[in-house]
């Protein structure tokens, strides 16, 4: 009896042994699982990474490709010199803006509602067709109705740092935000230069070569690109949210930032001097290629690269941002001046340092900007700022570059090629007055409050 007990016993501790080591296979399998959807969705993370990373660096790669030879294409169209040809390609600058400031904040809320992937997707969709359409353009029109479709859909950038923003940890997001200025800064790059050395197949080929870089990115989007917004997180469509002017109301609620943001708006308006007429005056005044064009514009994006991405991170500790705001739109200023009375293209490259060196003020600026407004309204201030770039852009080119062919014209009272950056040279050096007058005055009220005035 006892011998058949203890059987028993036996068999009831290998029962319960073999019991536990199930258990713990199965649960060592789901923690095999998990790991691997964990090692998964971190593979995954990063190929999505990678992939925003390549739509940015198309979006901008496809817009630097045309620069160098919309001036001719517009010239050819119109059947017009380059001078004349300068107020139609700012117009094309300007309906895009005007577009693209309507349609961006009206984007960028269907992405909230119907997901960042078929946006993204029809962004790249969007801007292929624009690249198609001023590739065939048999007339000036054409290219007006490409840059409306591209404005319409062109928000790839607000929509990609969303994507960024979905996908990103604490930890990475930093990081992963990095992703987009290099893209910039490398597609602005590589971009022109391209542009400048397929202008010696055609000045069409760059158009075509911009418009299969978006249609193949995103046919590769449509297979790879996961969603990146979950269904519990999306939210109702409201145009009342998607007012593009809205943004702006920030301004009235801080009136510190004011002033400031007058100084913000005037630099922005006087670059557009050098980003709508660049091409213009070059070709005009120097006769240079398509081909140099490029290569200078390549150098911009360098400059610029450097000034951002590191010069900056020395500079501004040292000096400050009040000083840095300073000499940064003075360095503006002097370069802008050299600019319009440049003799010889040469100078053109020479000059660009004293410019581009002027890239210091910007981000001094916005800090002193984002100092003013509390934790919670900072990403509403940012997309003030970016309203007001986006008003500088629909502004700028029509004004900048009809006194280039103004001054440039057969019966023009003074030939005087270089008009446009003087002018811009003038709302420069005003900013600086203006940063000067309102820092100075914002010093003054505490030294008032704490001596009881």
């Amino acid at each position: 009896m006892k011998i058949a007990k203890s059987a028993q016993g036996v068999r009831n501790l290998a029962a319960k042994n073999r019991l536990v080591t199930e258990k713990n296979m199965t649960a060592a399998k789901k923690l095999s699982t998990l790991r691997s959807k964990i090692k998964n969705m971190a593979s995954g993370r990063k190929a999505a990474v990678g992939f925003i990373f390549i739509t940015l660096l198309i979006d901008v790669m496809g817009w630097g490709l045309i620069i160098p030879v919309m001036p001719d294409l517009i010239a050819q169209l119109k059947n017009i010199s380059i001078n004349e040809a300068s107020p139609y390609g700012a117009w094309l600058l300007s309906v895009y803006a005007v577009i693209q400031f309507l349609f961006a904040p009206v984007i960028g809320n269907l992405s909230d509602k119907y997901g960042r992937r078929p946006v993204l997707l029809g962004s790249l969709l969007g801007f292929g067709v624009d690249y198609l359409f001023l590739a065939l353009a048999p007339t000036y029109a054409w290219l007006f109705v490409g840059r409306i479709i591209a404005g319409i859909t062109g928000a790839s950038f607000t929509t990609a740092s969303a994507y960024i923003a979905d996908i990103s940890t604490e930890e990475t997001r930093a990081k992963n935000f990095g992703l987009v200025g290099a893209a910039f800064g490398l597609g602005f790059v590589i971009g022109p230069a391209l542009g400048g050395l397929l202008a010696g197949l055609g000045v069409r080929a760059p158009f075509y070569a911009a418009a299969g870089l978006c249609l193949l990115n995103a046919l590769y989007g449509y297979f790879v690109l996961p969603e990146s917004l979950s269904k519990e997180n999306r939210r109702a469509f409201h145009w009342k949210r998607a007012n593009p002017l809205g943004s702006l109301q920030l301004l009235k609620r801080y009136p510190a930032i004011g002033g400031l943001a007058i100084c913000f708006f005037l630099m922005y308006l006087a670059a557009q001097a050098v980003q709508g007429n660049w091409s213009f005056f070059t070709i005009y005044r120097f006769d240079w290629s398509e081909k140099m064009v490029g290569i200078s514009l390549a150098v911009v994006g360098l400059l610029v690269g450097a000034v951002q991405g590191g010069l900056i991170r020395f500079v501004n500790p040292r000096l400050g941002n009040e000083k840095s705001i300073y000499l940064g739109l003075l360095l503006y200023t002097l370069g802008l001046v050299l600019f319009a009375f440049a003799t010889e293209g040469w100078m053109m490259f020479a000059f660009l340092v004293p410019y581009c060196l002027g890239g210091i003020a910007g981000p001094a600026l916005q800090s002193i900007l984002a100092g003013h407004v509390p934790p919670n309204e900072q990403g509403e201030l940012q997309g003030a700022l970016t309203s007001l770039m986006s008003l500088t852009t629909i502004i700028g080119p029509p004004v900048m570059n009809y006194l280039f062919y103004f001054f440039t014209k057969d019966n023009a009272p003074i030939h005087f090629p270089g008009v446009s950056f003087l002018l811009a040279a003038v709302f420069m050096l005003a900013s600086v007055f203006i940063a000067y007058y309102f820092l100075q005055k914002e010093k003054k009220i505490p030294a008032a409050r704490s001596s009881g005035v």
